[in-house]
């Protein structure tokens, strides 16, 4: 394998148009050609991650008779498919079959226990637009004979159970049901069922069952048996119940040829566990270390100063997270929180006579969470590996310290660590999935949009307190069981990146040049005013990273200014998506739309030389990735330019390019070049050992393989380009210099 091509399905992408591009990928130099989920999704998906029907190839992408084609296409061409898995969650939808089945015949249908339903109380529903109540004395709900027996109302309908349609008026009917409508307003008390993060429409599947993991396996183990699929790319393994066996299964499924990787977040210098049956994680760990080393060690320390002079920011980033994580979980998380307090009380009362009550548990439960320190423990029955329970005892220690008492953490702790019955399981499996949407929905959907002094640090698997590494810590990283991943892919974009590889690398360019986004700033704050000054910090890394050059798009303005709705939105200090303050937003906004405005009718100075070492940035970026241990992951467009935000911007959709800029060509053909030198020296990549120094301003990044090496050098101050080179890559197995690649600065 040389590299993956990661290809955003849907938004005009089908199954037909994709085997169009498959000449040009071919050309490029990639391996494999890596879809989103092909599964039926919900009608109008943007993304597939909605999984409807996962034994069904989507028809809206061309179906079973589709995506043969377009893997026979790729394989004439020499490229192998890699499938996006979704094992977590499918759609709490009427498009999902199995769903439909469960909500009118509850635990007697053959499907109940498919997904991780509480079937001792009614399914939750909150589907509704007006209080239930309001609606009903309205007579807004109707009862009709369609789909075999539904309730309606404008915009949706349920399906009855059997024999209940006749039993009443609405309002009686509906206390026969195996489900309860709530308006949408309450899902953050109440619910019966897990969901993905805080996506009610999404509900959680028992894949830990085996019957449940055969019928969610089916179709891609065929696709995989009949020479179709040649790769597995797994979806969120930190939400499952138990992620070693899931794995454990899906390797002698689909047996040991066929690489599986699982999208994993490693916190700090987590290594993923090393019995899992994985070639590795899809790589954001890798990300992060390439930004780290891009960033300017001196020139962020002058950043920092310079962002806490100008908006007042002082607050560290880890007091910053515990504070949003305290919002986020009674608010957010009400539902998961309420769900651990019955369980823990449940498991408690197994030995205890008189356990805690509701109160003093959430107090530690909420402390546990506060503090907890990474995405999840793996402890599927006691005892525990000794790094979990080094991970529990930590949180307990530092949430012990702002409680009264611990005798609660201790006996939560206790359950984590060696409940063995079965109420004791079941809190645990909760526990360990809750803690995952936490860290997402508080750090990276929350912190990440509320800590401005650095946005190329707030990325998906960094960490915004850790913004740069020397070569003797990516020599640490190497050696770790961390960086010990030649398996493993290499991503710097994907569908879930807060910003494109290429926008990242234009914000990085502040840590090298400080001052001249200070001057930036000021230009900014100049047409923004009155606006908050770190609103204005965050718009103008933004608008910085995403404008247009030489000239802006007609796009620009709204492109950035969506994406600041969103980010106040996700920060949740002046509004929110459940209850959003529009005035105060369209205030924000008009500031930025202010800045966009000036900035068109006259480009900053300041911009220009931003904008010109962004460039040299992402060139070096490419040339880290594609030597780092792994394979690189190319998201689309990736080989020519990606200066996008969060989605739904990233995942516009995909286009062959009928002309490129002078950046565009200088990238797309470095990328041409680089994958060329890994497959002519395929060995020395797939395992050789790499080591990075730096001596007189030159780092250098080798790898080595059997007595080859190739070696990667470049200035870390972008301003001395020596002989006119951004970046060379030697190869020791040349006789001569035609073994070199010089690579000039992008145009």
């Amino acid at each position: 394998m040389i590299a993956t091509y990661r290809l955003q399905l849907r938004n005009g992408i089908d199954f037909a148009t994709a085997k169009s591009f498959l000449p040009y990928l071919a050309d490029l130099g990639v391996s494999h050609l890596y879809l989103s989920p092909i599964f039926t999704a919900t009608e109008g998906s943007t993304h597939g991650y909605d999984v409807a029907n996962p034994q069904e190839i989507d028809p809206v992408l061309g179906g079973e008779a589709g995506f043969r084609d377009l893997s026979e296409a790729a394989q004439a061409r020499g490229l192998g498919v890699v499938l996006d898995l979704v094992p977590n969650h499918t759609a709490l939808s009427l498009d999902n079959p199995w769903i439909r089945d469960a909500m009118r015949h509850g635990p007697d249908s053959a499907y109940a226990e498919y997904f991780a339903i509480d079937w001792s109380q009614k399914l939750i529903l909150p589907f509704l637009p007006e209080p239930l109540d309001d609606m009903l004395a309205a007579g807004k709900l109707r009862l009709t004979e369609d789909h075999g027996g539904a309730v309606e109302w404008e915009g949706g309908w349920l399906p009855l159970a059997p024999g209940t349609a006749t039993l009443g008026d609405v309002a009686s009917v509906l206390t026969h049901q195996h489900w309860q409508l709530r308006d949408w307003t309450r899902e953050r008390g109440a619910l019966s069922h897990r969901r993905f993060f805080n996506v009610t429409g999404l509900i959680g599947m028992r894949v830990e069952d085996p019957a449940v993991f055969d019928a969610m396996t089916e179709l891609p183990a065929r696709l995989v048996r009949e020479g179709l699929a040649h790769g597995l790319r797994i979806d969120h393994i930190d939400g499952l119940a138990d992620p070693f066996t899931y794995l454990e299964r899906l390797r002698r499924t689909v047996g040991d040829a066929v690489p599986i990787w699982v999208e994993k977040i490693l916190t700090g210098d987590e290594a993923m566990p090393a019995e899992w049956q994985t070639d590795g994680t899809t790589g954001y760990e890798a990300g992060r270390q390439i930004c780290r080393v891009l960033t300017a060690p001196d020139g962020f320390e002058r950043l920092d100063t310079l962002w806490r002079d100008r908006t007042g920011g002082c607050d560290d980033y880890e007091t910053l997270c515990r504070e949003a994580r305290a919002q986020v979980i009674p608010e957010d998380l009400a539902a998961e929180l309420h769900q651990l307090i019955d369980l823990a009380q449940a498991a408690l009362a197994v030995d205890l006579l008189d356990p805690p009550d509701a109160e003093t548990l959430r107090d530690a439960m909420l402390a546990l969470l506060i503090h907890f320190p990474r995405y999840r423990t793996y402890i599927t029955a006691p005892p525990a590996s000794s790094e979990d329970r080094a991970v529990i005892e930590r949180t307990v220690a530092a949430a012990a310290e702002t409680l009264p008492q611990r005798e609660a953490l201790d006996l939560l702790a206790g359950l984590l660590l060696g409940g063995t019955d079965k109420a004791s399981r079941k809190f645990r499996i909760r526990f360990q999935q809750v803690t995952g949407a936490v860290v997402a929905k508080a750090q990276e959907d929350t912190a990440f949009f509320r800590h401005t002094r650095y946005l190329a640090a707030n990325e998906v698997g960094a960490e915004p307190d850790m913004p740069v590494l020397d070569a003797e810590g990516l020599n640490d990283w190497f050696a770790s069981a961390q960086g010990q991943r030649f398996g493993g892919l290499t991503l710097t974009s994907s569908h879930d990146t807060k910003r494109g590889e290429d926008t990242r690398m234009r914000v990085a360019a502040i840590s090298h040049r400080p001052e001249t986004f200070a001057a930036l700033f000021d230009v900014a704050m100049q047409a923004a005013a009155p606006a908050a000054p770190g609103f204005v910090w965050y718009a103008t890394q933004s608008l910085s990273g995403i404008w247009d050059d030489p000239a802006p798009g007609p796009e620009l303005s709204e492109r950035l200014t969506e994406h600041l709705r969103k980010a106040l939105r996700e920060g949740g200090e002046i509004t929110r998506w459940s209850f959003p303050d529009i005035e105060a937003e369209e205030t924000a906004l008009d500031a930025a739309r202010r800045i966009c405005a000036a900035w068109e009718a006259q480009p900053p100075a300041e911009l220009a030389r931003l904008i010109a070492t962004g460039k040299r940035l992402s060139l070096l970026q490419l040339a880290l990735k594609m030597m780092l241990p792994g394979m690189p992951d190319i998201y689309q467009r990736g080989e020519r330019a990606l200066y996008e935000l969060t989605d739904p911007d990233n995942r516009r959709p995909f286009a062959l390019p009928e002309t490129l800029t002078p950046f565009e060509r200088s990238k797309s053909e470095a990328t041409r070049q680089l994958l060329s030198l890994r497959r002519a020296a395929a060995e020395v990549f797939r395992s050789g050992a790499a080591e990075a120094s730096e001596r007189n301003g030159v780092f250098t990044l080798t790898r080595r393989s059997d007595g080859r090496e190739i070696t990667l050098r470049f200035c870390r101050d972008l301003t001395d380009l020596r002989d006119g080179v951004l970046f060379e890559i030697s190869d020791s197995s040349a006789a001569d210099a035609s073994g070199t690649l010089r690579f000039p600065p992008p145009g």
